[in-house]
């Protein structure tokens, strides 16, 4: 300071504030008034939220009122496919919703959004930063050079209290010094790393008489003795790893050694970019299984719906057929005439309110089923239409064969992709951890030139060789350098030793667990197979059951009518046709919803419904290093001694999986020991048949025309949603024949001549479309045999 008062007065005040600022308490306040802690206790204790003001979805603000019961309104009928109901589902989807969830108090997506699958969580977690999540891109960043400089200056003064070089006892030592660093640093895929540092020093001093120092300033460096490096001008370090820790595979796996933060001495094996890739495969496995969970609860659901307009369509006429068998009952009561009872009458107003209140019920469901449709595509609750859907459900048996099935399932199903890559980073790492049981042996190395002059910038001459310090250090005439290795030891390697055989026992838990996941996949194939037997069989029987129900309501109506029945016999057949009707459609869908299951199960849905997820391209760059690299790689030549192809890493394609062929021991006496392969013309077993669809004539339409809304597009829907052009309807008061689904022949009849070979299952599976698949959008034809029916012959059973 060129003023002592000024400095005095500066440190007095800062003095009086920590004092002052230290005993001083809180000061006491008066008011004028009594004491009111309402506004206090209103704010102090209030829910306060966030102030956040997000624009509310379109689907949202512009929804009109739900359908009920009590406000049917005149909606415009939205004839929908399966395929849009598909499409509209992929559109919408930015967050996935599940079905099983609706209306749950545990729905995550109401609390703990966090945790519902979206299109977002594959790019999340590539790019994710956090330490043991971290993605690709924080995995790649350790490659990054890193760059940091600092400069500081200084001055210091004070006074000489005796006489001192260049100065005399009370004379002022006035001192200025500057400090440059400035350090760039790589770290290279091999394990090494370099590292260029630039330092310059700068010291000044207001002496008269020089004394030791060539120039009153002058800039410098600081460097070390020995095999410390110090602080030179300019420094070129190199380190690299030679044993624990070395090479590119542990780089890759485990991040560079040099790098890792360490647990007790031993570097963390998972933060290389390899495994980050791992975790982001981890990912896009998770988010296909919620994409395949959402198509197979849109394709139910599009089914409960249809169902639902069929199972009113069958109580309307019920209720239609209960309320003219009242009126005619009422009819003959009045008029006096035999069959027109007070009992009679009483009985057939009970059964027209009982199957009245049977359509209102059906009625609702259609409404909540179409709510539930709307909720898994994306739609507003209510956009003035009313979704109708006009695809039929398959009637064609499906046998498909169990090998092939199992052997699709075995490949194609995510949960074990997803399991076999969480198997393949712990073997990867298996690999690290290993490595790290080694002594750390590293090759060290320096090289250094240091500069010395009065001023930074200039040129030096004979006469003044020190003057700039730059020139001085591009002359380089100041050297240094440095070579060794540095080795450490851990006694035991406890900690090392101890992570290879955490690694090693999740290893083994990884692999048990793949085995179990194949079991119980094996398990719920086979449970697909059973249900869609059953679903089959079952509906065989219903439409049966509903060919005899309706030759019983005639039977009883003309017996009715000439009076040699009574009218409980009637009433009854009226509803017992109704409930077969309902059972014959019901088990229709769940045969389909069956289908929808093992394609499910198979692992083949989405490309059944012609569904393709890939990974948008990465960094420009990449490719271009890698045609680079490429290029150098065609032009190398083989090193017959050395291991220079990698091992397999992933595959663009499923790995293929062969199962043996299994085949039954013969009887007790016979010489023959079965062996592997394909038997000998071997006769087909009673009621066996081989993975081929047979079809039976197509049903009619049977879903009853819904109320004329207003017409109008959807508000909220971004696809163009175009209804086929035949509409098939037909009206609920009106009955139709129902679609032809089993022979009513006997079984014997059904079944297909018996075969001389049986076909063996391919090493490989066969994707084979199922009745629903449409030929146009998959680009195969699909070809079936007709089976007769009692009644007329289809030739063959198409989707539309």
């Amino acid at each position: 300071m060129q003023n002592p008062q000024v400095a005095r007065m500066v440190a007095l005040t800062i003095a009086s504030a920590l004092i002052v600022g230290c005993i001083a308490g809180e000061k006491e306040l008066s008011y004028l008034g009594d004491r009111n802690l309402d506004y206090y206790k209103d704010v102090a204790t209030s829910i306060q939220y966030p102030a956040v003001a997000d624009e509310t979805p379109e689907e949202v603000v512009f929804s009109h009122e739900p359908h009920r019961l009590r406000n049917r309104s005149k909606d415009e009928p939205w004839d929908m496919t399966l395929q849009e109901a598909i499409e509209l589902a992929v559109q919408n989807s930015e967050i996935i919703r599940n079905n099983a969830e609706f209306l749950s108090p545990s729905n995550r997506l109401l609390l703990n959004p966090d945790f519902v699958a979206s299109v977002y969580d594959p790019a999340i977690q590539s790019s994710n930063v956090l330490y043991g999540q971290r993605g690709a891109e924080a995995a790649l960043a350790e490659f990054d050079s890193l760059f940091t400089t600092n400069m500081t200056w200084g001055r210091s003064e004070q006074i000489s209290v005796g006489p001192d070089i260049g100065f005399t006892g009370g004379e002022t030592r006035i001192e200025e010094f500057g400090d440059f660093r400035a350090a760039l640093q790589k770290q290279f895929a091999s394990g090494g790393q370099l590292r260029l540092t630039h330092n310059w020093f700068y010291s000044g001093l207001n002496s008269q008489f020089i004394g030791g120092r060539m120039f009153p300033s002058h800039f410098t460096s600081r460097p070390g003795s020995g095999q410390d490096p110090g602080l030179p001008t300019f420094g070129i370090e190199y380190r690299h790893p030679l044993w624990a820790g070395a090479g590119t595979e542990f780089t890759r796996i485990a991040g560079p050694i040099n790098s890792r933060t360490t647990i007790q001495n031993v570097p963390a094996v998972n933060q290389g970019v390899v495994i980050a890739r791992i975790r982001t495969d981890i990912s896009l496995a998770d988010f296909e299984a919620a994409v395949l969970n959402l198509i197979r609860d849109v394709e139910n659901v599009y089914w409960d719906l249809y169902l639902a307009y069929r199972t009113y369509d069958a109580e309307v006429v019920a209720r239609n057929s209960a309320l003219q068998t009242w009126r005619e009952v009422k009819s003959k009561l009045d008029q006096g005439l035999p069959g027109g009872s007070a009992a009679d009458e009483a009985q057939a107003r009970d059964n027209y309110f009982e199957t009245r209140a049977r359509a209102e019920q059906a009625l609702s469901n259609i409404y909540t089923t179409e709510t539930r449709l709307r909720r898994l595509l994306g739609l507003p609750v209510n956009d003035g239409k009313i979704i109708r859907p006009v695809t039929e459900p398959v009637t064609a048996e499906f046998n498909p064969d169990w090998r092939t099935c199992l052997v699709e399932a075995l490949t194609r199903r995510v949960e074990l992709r997803r399991q076999k890559w969480n198997i393949k980073s712990l073997e990867l790492q298996l690999k690290a951890a290993r490595s790290l049981t080694y002594p750390r042996l590293d090759f060290v190395s320096r090289y250094q030139i240091n500069g010395f002059g009065d001023k930074l910038f200039g040129s030096n001459s004979p006469a003044e060789p020190f003057k700039s310090a730059y020139d001085r250090l591009f002359h380089g005439d100041e050297t240094g350098w440095g070579l060794g290795f540095e080795f450490s030891l851990p006694i035991g390697f406890r900690a090392a030793h101890a992570q290879v055989r955490n690694v090693e026992l999740r290893l083994a838990k990884a692999r048990a667990a793949l085995a179990a996941q194949e079991l119980e996949i094996s398990h719920e194939l086979a449970a697909a197979l059973q249900q869609l037997d059953q679903a089959y069989v079952t509906a065989q029987t219903n439409f049966n059951r509903m060919r005899a129900a309706q030759r019983r309501v005639q039977a009883f109506e003309a017996e009715y009518k000439t009076g040699r029945t009574t009218l409980d016999l009637l009433l009854r057949a009226q509803i017992s046709l109704a409930q077969a009707e309902i059972a014959y459609f019901s088990s229709l869908v769940q045969y389909n919803q069956a289908l929808n299951e093992l394609r499910y199960r198979k692992g083949t849905l989405l490309e059944d419904d012609n569904i393709y997820l890939a990974e948008s391209l990465s960094d420009p760059q990449a490719y271009v290093q890698a045609l680079r690299r490429a290029w150098a790689r065609s032009y190398a030549f083989d090193a017959p001694h050395l291991l220079t192809e990698p091992e397999e890493f992933a595959s663009d394609v499923p790995y293929e999986v062969h199962l043996p062929v299994v085949t039954r021991p013969g009887p007790a006496n016979s010489d023959k020991s079965p062996t592997e392969g394909p038997p000998a013309q071997q006769k087909q077993q009673p009621g066996e048949t081989k993975g081929k669809e047979k079809p039976v004539p197509k049903p009619k339409d049977l879903i009853p025309p819904a109320p004329a809304p207003p017409k109008g597009k959807p508000k909220g829907v971004q696809a163009k949603v175009t209804p086929p052009s035949a509409r098939r309807t037909a009206s609920s008061s009106q009955r139709k024949q129902p679609p032809p689904f089993p022979s009513s022949a006997p079984e014997s009849a059904a079944r297909p001549p018996e075969s001389k070979e049986k076909r063996q299952p391919p090493p490989f599976p066969v994707a084979r479309k199922v009745g629903r698949v449409d030929s146009a959008q998959s680009g195969r034809k699909t070809e079936v045999s007709p089976i007769p029916d009692a009644r007329r012959e289809s030739p063959s059973v198409k989707r539309r």
